[in-house]
């Protein structure tokens, strides 16, 4: 991740009303970094990425612990939302769009101002989300162009694979509400022990007549709990007997393994 240092005042580039009203998200320091091309975070654009502290989940083999965990969060750069807007400015005409991921960006309510403020400088926006807050994500509607949504496991295990105890009806009512956005995708990162062929099974039934659904290898290179990062992640041809599993409850099933 890579944080963003030594940004010059925005006052050069000028604010709109919406990157203004933003500033007030400035003082919850939820903005931890920000990557600046990324061809591989926003399918079929290139884009920038802001990363957002905080997290309500406690997902073992997380991989950005950085953004969840708060020792770890106090740590990063605070960027304010001038730095970051102008930082987009100064890219417009070669970025396409922004990914904001996590972490969770929706534990932060302040969070649509900033999509209005992106919104404004004519890019498009991605966010990643946990699907925990539906009420949130239901604002967001209007505003966003791409929805991830993670499936941790299947609803049995849910609480092992996000370390904490979860409202499954929230969970599903997000699960409609991304179906209604204009381009998303539901993804799961096939880890052994907490996502097993019966798991993909039963995921399928939850995300039923879903669009887009991904099946992510798992990467041990970073993990909340260090035990994880000796589990020897699922070879590709195993992922491929996951997509025949869930391949008649979807419209396109993607195997990514980077």
């Amino acid at each position: 991740m890579q944080g963003l240092l030594g940004i010059s005042d925005l006052s050069r580039t000028g604010t709109g009303e919406n990157r203004r009203n933003f500033r007030r998200g400035d003082t919850l320091r939820l903005i931890r970094g920000f990557s600046g091309t990324t061809l591989i975070d926003f399918p079929g654009r290139i884009a920038s990425i802001v990363f957002i502290g905080g997290c309500n989940f406690r997902c073992p083999f997380c991989h950005n612990p950085e953004l969840v965990l708060p020792d770890l969060i106090q740590k990063l750069p605070i960027l304010t939302s001038e730095e970051v807007f102008e930082e987009l400015q100064n890219r417009r005409g070669f970025i396409q769009g922004v990914t904001i991921t996590g972490g969770e960006p929706l534990v932060w309510d302040s969070l649509i101002d900033f999509v209005r403020g992106i919104k404004s400088l004519g890019l498009e926006v991605k966010i990643d989300t946990n699907g925990s807050f539906p009420e949130r994500l239901k604002k967001l509607k209007i505003l966003v162009d791409y929805v991830a949504m993670d499936i941790k496991s299947s609803p049995s295990k849910y609480h092992l694979a996000t370390g904490t105890d979860i409202d499954l009806d929230k969970l599903k009512e997000s699960i409609a509400i991304v179906k209604t956005f204009r381009d998303y995708e539901f993804r799961t990162t096939a880890v052994p022990g907490f996502v097993d062929q019966e798991d993909i099974h039963e995921i399928g039934e939850t995300i039923k007549g879903a669009k887009r659904y991904v099946l992510q290898q798992f990467k041990p290179t970073k993990a909340i709990d260090p035990d994880t990062l000796s589990i020897i992640p699922y070879t590709l041809e195993r992922l491929e007997d996951f997509r025949e599993t869930i391949k008649d409850y979807v419209d396109e099933v993607i195997i990514r393994s980077y």
